[in-house]
C-alpha cells in the first residue's frame, strides 16, 4: 500500500456471467479498500456498490488473438492509472491478464479459480495460478500442497 493513501487499492477484475456472480460473493472482503471493478459487461455497473470505481474492458477468448491483444491493452492502461495495491479475480481471461501484468509490475494477485470447475481447476487457473500471489479454490480435493497447485480456505457459495 503505498504511503499517500491510508485504504488499500483493489483491482477487483471478472469475465461475464458466473465469474462475475463469484466476484460480487467475495465483495464483503473488500470492505475498507478503494476498489475498482472491471468486467465486460455495461450492465453489471449496477451491481457494484455506489461511489465504486466501475471499467468495462472488451471480452475475448484465446481464439480471438486481437481481441485479446486489445483486452491485455486495455487492462495494462486500468492498472497503470489505477495503481492498485492488490489484484483480485475470478477469471477468466481479463482475469488472466490482469493477473499477468500485475505480477510482472510487482503487485500483490489472488486468482479465485471458478466454483464450477468442481473436477479439476480452470485452464485460466492452471496456466495462471503459478504466477498468483494467492491461487484459491473452491473445492478441497483440488487443493495442492507445496506451492503445486491451489490452497482451499473456504468457498463463496
Amino acid at each position: 500500500m503505498s504511503d499517500a493513501h491510508a485504504r488499500p487499492r483493489v483491482l477487483a477484475v471478472a469475465s461475464g456471467g458466473g465469474h462475475w456472480v463469484q466476484l460480487m460473493r467475495l465483495r464483503p472482503a473488500f470492505e475498507g479498500c478503494d476498489v475498482t471493478f472491471v468486467t465486460v459487461r455495461e450492465q453489471y455497473r449496477v451491481d457494484i456498490p455506489a461511489g465504486a470505481a466501475f471499467e468495462v474492458v472488451n471480452d475475448a477468448t484465446r481464439w480471438n488473438k486481437f481481441g485479446l491483444l486489445m483486452l491485455a491493452w486495455r487492462l495494462y492502461r486500468i492498472i497503470r492509472r489505477t495503481k492498485p495495491d492488490a489484484i483480485i479475480t475470478t477469471g477468466a481471461a481479463p482475469g488472466f491478464f490482469a493477473l499477468r501484468i500485475g505480477a510482472f509490475l510487482g503487485i500483490r494477485t489472488a486468482w479465485v479459480d471458478s466454483i464450477a470447475n468442481v473436477e479439476e481447476v480452470s485452464l485460466s487457473g492452471r496456466r495462471i495460478g503459478p504466477k498468483a500471489t494467492l491461487w484459491l479454490t473452491q473445492w478441497p480435493h483440488l487443493e495442492k500442497s507445496c506451492g503445486q497447485g491451489p490452497s482451499y480456505r473456504g468457498a463463496v457459495l
